[in-house]
This record gives structure tokens, sequence and C-alpha cells, in this order.
């Protein structure tokens, strides 16, 4: 398995995909059911390709991810050869992740106390493998609107 397992709730919103992942290995109801039974470890096997599969196409998607934490914004734009990422560190006490600390850091983004990094970094041979793992780090996916305010406000 590459990635991770899908989680049950993921498995039940994909209810229908997942029938039809295994319509196309020819595995019906009545033999998914016989499979869970008599060949546990075949029918998980099926549930991770199954996970990969869909892991798969989220991170083709995927163009934004965000990892915000109490003092640190990273923002990530997904490029086809390499990530563009925009960093915002915060040297003073405030969190970034309450209401409060948000509304400061908006209101003072030209505090000597708010730091602007860029860089880019190359992917390894498994871009997705490298999406996947922030992803794992707590990075979520988005549709980059922060990334591109930043991006706006700092180029």
């Amino acid at each position: 398995m590459k990635y991770s397992r899908l989680t049950k709730e993921q498995f039940e919103e994909l209810h229908q995909e997942f029938i039809n992942f295994l319509a196309t290995q020819s595995v019906n109801a009545e033999e998914w059911a016989n499979l869970k039974v008599n060949k546990p470890e075949l029918a998980e096997t099926e549930l991770d390709v199954f996970s990969d599969l869909i892991w798969e196409g989220v991170l083709n998607k995927a163009e934004y991810l965000e990892h915000i934490s109490a003092q640190h914004m990273y923002l990530f734009q997904l490029g086809d050869d390499k990530m563009h990422a925009i960093v915002i560190n915060l040297k003073n006490d405030k969190d970034i992740t309450t209401p409060e600390g948000y509304a400061w850091l908006r209101d003072n983004l030209m505090d000597d106390n708010v730091e602007f990094l860029q860089a880019d970094k190359d992917y390894s041979d498994d871009k997705n493998l490298d999406k996947f793992k922030m992803i794992e780090q707590g990075a979520v996916i988005t549709k980059g609107d922060l990334y591109q305010y930043f991006n706006n406000l700092i180029n």
C-alpha cells in the first residue's frame, strides 16, 4: 500500500465508487461478501488498492496545501515540477490558530514580529508521495485563497 487506507467514513462516502471498482475487478456483491468471510486477506488487499486509487486521484488534482500552527503558516502551491512555499513566521506569542491571533496577523502584516519567507522545492521521484507526506504531517488541501493573497502581497 502506497498511501493509507481510507477511513470507514470515507469508504461509506465512496460506497458507489467502491462498487464500481469491484465491478471492474469482476466482483459482484455476493462474491464480495464471500471474499470478506473466506479470504479476508484478499478483501483487505482490494480495500488497499481502492484507497491508493482514490488518494492518487485526489493528489493529482491538489493544487494548494496549507499547514497552520500557532506561530507559523506554511502555504504551498503545487506546481508540475516543483512546489512554491510561502512561510509566515510570528516572532511573538500570538497564536494564529485562534480568531484573535489571526485578526492580529491580518491587522499587523508589516509588524516587525511578522516574517515572510519564500522558497521553491523540487519534488522527489514521486511528487504525489511528497504531497501525501505533507498531508500526514498536518497539511490540508485548499483552493489556495491564502496562498494567492500572500503571494500578491509580497510579490
